[in-house]
């Protein structure tokens, strides 16, 4: 009789594992549990799968970060747009509109732009080198002077122009469009040394170009060519530095 009823406890056992298999409950065996090496502390916490169908989307971070603008180049500070150098322009300069006034201090002195037509600048930045170039504390500033920007009448005329366009307006100096000159109250630079400066600066282009600013304004304010002190000395700012520096080292301005 007791072999009986063991029988038929263990016939109702197995089917009701059998029922919830079939009904997709769990049907786990008696040691289930010991399957993994983790402990039932250990997989509390563990994620479900998501569900067929069910797209899971990751928390948004942190925005990222905008880049750095970059400082303009040395071409783009001078307003060169392009590195070509065209033997003529247009052949007529073209006044750069816009005002500026003065530094408080000084001598006044009314500068207008110019750029030559059919040159790859930017008239504005160009004029915008020239004055900061003029109002330094290295520059003429030193001095007494202080400048300001019109594009009406002016003391001084600062012309970029091309090689043929500028030799046309510096005779009868002989320049053959490699060399700027001053003419009357215009300091005209030629556009073949404002793109390519000299030997003796190397690459230091935007020291070139404050050196032949300051140079040809100089002459306008009186200045005159002088040699080279000593060897090893700043170059002096009236020195002709684009035919030779030696044995000086280059300068760019009149007080350093």
């Amino acid at each position: 009789m007791s072999t009986v009823r063991r029988v038929g406890r263990r016939a109702a056992s197995l089917a009701g594992v059998l029922l919830l298999a079939a009904c997709g409950g769990p049907a786990a065996s008696p040691g289930a549990g010991a399957q993994g090496d983790a402990t039932p502390s250990e997989t509390a916490g563990t994620a479900a799968p998501p569900a067929p169908g069910v797209t899971q989307h990751a928390a948004p971070g942190p925005p990222l970060a905008e880049p750095a603008p970059q400082p303009p180049s040395p071409d783009e500070l001078a307003g060169l747009l392009s590195r070509e150098v065209p033997e003529r322009g247009a052949g007529a300069t073209v006044v750069v509109p816009g005002s500026a006034p003065a530094p408080a201090g000084g001598t006044e002195h009314r500068v207008r732009v110019e750029v030559e037509g059919g040159l790859a600048v930017d008239g504005e930045a160009f004029a915008s080198f020239v004055l900061g170039t003029l109002n330094d504390k290295r520059s003429w500033a030193a001095d007494g002077h202080t400048f300001s920007r019109t594009d009406g009448d002016a003391d001084v005329i600062v012309v970029l122009a091309s090689p043929e366009t500028s030799a046309a307006m510096c005779r009868p100096l002989q320049t053959n469009g490699k060399l700027s000159c001053r003419k009357g109250p215009r300091a005209i630079i030629t556009h073949h040394r404002w793109v390519h400066g000299s030997e003796d600066y190397g690459d230091d282009l935007t020291g070139y170009r404050q050196y032949v600013v300051n140079h040809e304004v100089g002459h306008y304010l009186g200045r005159g060519h002088v040699d080279c002190p000593a060897g090893g000395a700043p170059a002096p700012v009236m020195q002709q530095q684009t035919m030779d520096v030696d044995p000086c080292v280059p300068n760019p301005w009149p007080y350093p």
